[in-house]
């Protein structure tokens, strides 16, 4: 575990990842708002890239308009500036980080960019049963505010290509099923992310 005053001075950050629908971006959020962190979502940032709404509903399929190789590699490097401009500003922050980051390459690419010896550095991995996801994305079809494109469709091409995190350190990695309620879920976690366990 790291030393609580070295943890202070390099600041924190949370990577919560998954699949769509796995309740990653809920609990991201809530987290932040209960830890005082500073929160970007991978799916806000897309759409602001592209100068749309949040609320913007996008039809596409995987791999096309906004949701190309080409765009999620400027969204994901979009979230990577915003975060490194944070801790410039405020070294001893909290981030939060809210995004599939489904390869480990993308992983790879977020650990060289932002891990520092002095910062906490966790990644919660968000999973649920498959029911539970299709009935959240069932829901969330029919929620005007809701921002996630992610449909059944969307989900079976990432199940397909997502990568196990295995590559993550011990200590650096949570695995949370989210078919609880948001205050179980935000205790397990403070529980975790203050023993510095994973």
């Amino acid at each position: 575990m790291p030393d609580k005053t070295e943890s202070a001075a390099g600041g924190r950050l949370l990577v919560f990842f998954g699949m769509i629908a796995t309740g990653k971006s809920t609990l991201a959020a809530a987290w932040s708002a209960a830890q005082n962190c500073v929160y970007y979502n991978s799916d806000r940032v897309r759409k602001e890239l592209a100068g749309m709404q949040p609320v913007t509903r996008q039809r596409e399929s995987m791999d096309q308009g906004i949701y190309s190789s080409e765009f999620s590699r400027r969204t994901y490097d979009r979230l990577l500036e915003l975060a490194e401009s944070h801790f410039e500003n405020d070294p001893s922050a909290c981030v939060v980080l809210d995004g599939s980051y489904q390869s480990q390459a993308e992983r790879d690419v977020l650990r060289a960019r932002l891990e520092r010896q002095n910062r906490r550095l966790l990644f919660v991995h968000c999973v649920c049963p498959e029911d539970v996801m299709r009935q959240r994305m069932d829901e969330r079809a029919m929620d005007p505010t809701a921002v996630s494109d992610g449909r059944w469709e969307v989900y079976l091409g990432q199940k397909a290509r997502f990568e196990a995190p295995d590559e993550l350190l011990p200590g650096q990695l949570v695995t949370i099923d989210t078919n609880r309620s948001l205050d179980e879920l935000l205790a397990e976690l403070a529980l975790l992310e203050g023993a510095g366990v994973g």
